[in-house]
């Protein structure tokens, strides 16, 4: 990811629609009663960015609605095409404004947790502006245990290992690799986010995109597990 993506990122014209209509369906539901948990960013792996001509990831929203405990159940039953993400959640200790650098943005994370995200890809993804206006297939979160001990946004000796149907499937001790650096993640959403009248507050997280592959579930699947070692784990179970 470019460092300072923001600018092409918010005068792209399907980010512009897209954003409009998903900030907009975010200011409704609040409207109605419902509270904000924070930001989940998408598409921001290499391949994705180039196939969608992308200088940075799509940003999305999450509210405390899809905010599941570890190791609930949740039914896929009606679900269309169930993904789901092992992720960092990036949990700020300040507002973050648009425009701040490495060092500021560092300052405001407070802390690190393991995060499966929940996804239901019902239409094929193909357009910007749809993907966005739909928040991003985005449908739960579950979140670990926030280390203190990440404050400042350093993954040095971070190791992550998904587990499905009993096995590791997938294992790496780069985490930053399909995602890009977590620093910049953080200053892109808060820089987005002030184009479209909104901000990065304290208090919210922000996941920051699958660090192994997206795991496609079908009816064989029971459960997801998700370790960040040393921080902790994370996991989900499944009906049908």
């Amino acid at each position: 990811m470019s460092p300072t993506p923001v600018s092409r990122a918010a005068d792209d014209p399907r980010i512009r629609a897209g954003m409009s209509a998903q900030l907009a369906r975010r200011r409704a539901r609040i409207a109605a009663g419902e509270t904000p948990l924070g930001w989940k960013v998408g598409f921001g792996a290499p391949a994705a960015m180039q196939k969608f001509g992308l200088d940075a990831p799509l940003v999305g929203f999450l509210m405390r609605s899809g905010l599941l405990a570890c190791g609930e159940m949740v039914s896929l039953a009606a679900w269309v095409k169930p993904a789901a993400e092992a992720e960092i959640a990036v949990h700020m200790g300040r507002d973050l404004a648009a425009g701040a650098d490495r060092a500021a943005a560092a300052a405001a994370i407070a802390a690190f947790s393991p995060a499966i995200e929940l996804a239901d890809v019902e239409t094929p993804p193909e357009d910007v502006a749809a993907i966005l206006s739909g928040n991003i297939f985005q449908r739960h979160v579950v979140l670990g245990a926030p280390d203190p001990r990440r404050a400042g946004g350093s993954v040095a000796g971070l190791t992550a290992a998904v587990h499905r149907r009993g096995s590791e499937i997938a294992r790496t001790g780069d985490v930053e690799a399909l995602t890009g650096d977590l620093v910049d993640i953080v200053r892109h959403v808060a820089d987005l986010l002030a184009a479209f009248g909104e901000r990065l507050a304290a208090g919210e997280i922000v996941i920051t995109g699958s660090i192994t592959p997206p795991v496609f579930l079908d009816r064989d699947d029971a459960a997801l597990a998700f370790d960040l070692d040393p921080v902790g784990g994370v996991s989900v179970r499944f009906g049908h």
